[in-house]
This record gives structure tokens, C-alpha cells and sequence, in this order.
């Protein structure tokens, strides 16, 4: 499972030309997911969202989790992000999951990141989205489960 997550001022996701998720200061999780993955490694990019220290401290250290700002997450599937871009001049899909396996973890993650009192908006799954976003810092990682 790939999780890219950008901290961020704001966000929002439209399809269609309708907004269907947006949030204020937080994470853009971008989550892609693979065929080895399951609900314990969801479980695991779940805790490493919520609790990567990227958000600066008042010493403007990257010391505070998104729990710890109490911050919003926004949760957008991509499909992209579980390619294989080592060797040739175009992306292999192999390692992808299937669209049913991938929707139900990244329904599963949705529905555990609410669980655990996150306030959580999201894209819409398999659609065309277009995502908007201000990169704060800009600070962005690839969390890799």
C-alpha cells in the first residue's frame, strides 16, 4: 500500500464540477493500493497517517501529528501510485489490486479513519477527479506499508 500525503492549507476534490470532499488544514492522502495488501496493512498506513509528525511545533519543528492539530483528512484513491516505473517508457499496472479489492480497502480506510475521530472527507472512487489543493511548506512524503 502507497499512501502519498502532501500537508496541507486547504483541499478539495470535484467531479463532474461538483465538490464532493473538502477540508481545511490537514492531509491529502493519495492512497494507493496493491495486491498483497489487506486490512492489517491498511490498519498500519491508517496509524502512520494519523501520527506522522509533519505538522510544526512552536519552535517550527516537525514535532505535531495531524491528531495533534486536530486536522482534517482528505482521502482520494489513486490508482497511479501502485504502478511499476522501473523500466521501460511506460507505467505497468501488474502490482495494482483489482478495482473491487482496491475499493474495499479504501473503503475500510475511510471507514477506520472516522472510527478513530478523524474528520475525514474523500474523492469519489474510480471517478475523473479533479484535486485542488494548497501544499503547505510544500511538504510532502511517500509512506510505503
Amino acid at each position: 500500500m502507497q499512501g502519498l500525503i502532501q500537508r496541507v492549507k486547504h483541499a478539495k476534490v470535484e467531479v463532474d464540477d461538483q465538490l464532493v470532499g473538502q477540508i481545511k488544514q490537514g492531509i491529502v492522502l493519495l492512497l494507493g493500493v496493491e495486491k498483497h495488501d489487506d486490512k492489517d496493512t491498511t490498519n498500519k498506513l491508517l496509524h502512520k497517517v494519523s501520527n506522522y509528525r509533519i505538522f510544526s511545533d512552536e519552535n517550527d519543528k516537525m514535532n505535531l501529528s495531524l491528531k495533534d492539530i486536530k486536522g482534517e483528512l482528505l482521502v482520494v484513491s489513486q490508482f497511479t501510485l501502485a504502478a511499476d516505473t522501473k523500466k521501460g517508457m511506460r507505467p505497468s499496472f501488474s502490482s495494482a489490486a483489482t478495482p473491487a479489492q482496491a475499493n474495499e480497502l479504501y473503503e475500510y480506510f475511510v471507514g477506520q479513519a472516522k472510527a478513530a475521530g478523524l474528520n475525514v472527507a474523500t474523492g469519489r472512487f474510480a471517478a475523473d477527479m479533479q484535486v485542488s489543493l494548497c501544499n503547505d511548506g510544500p511538504v510532502t512524503f511517500l509512506l510505503t506499508i
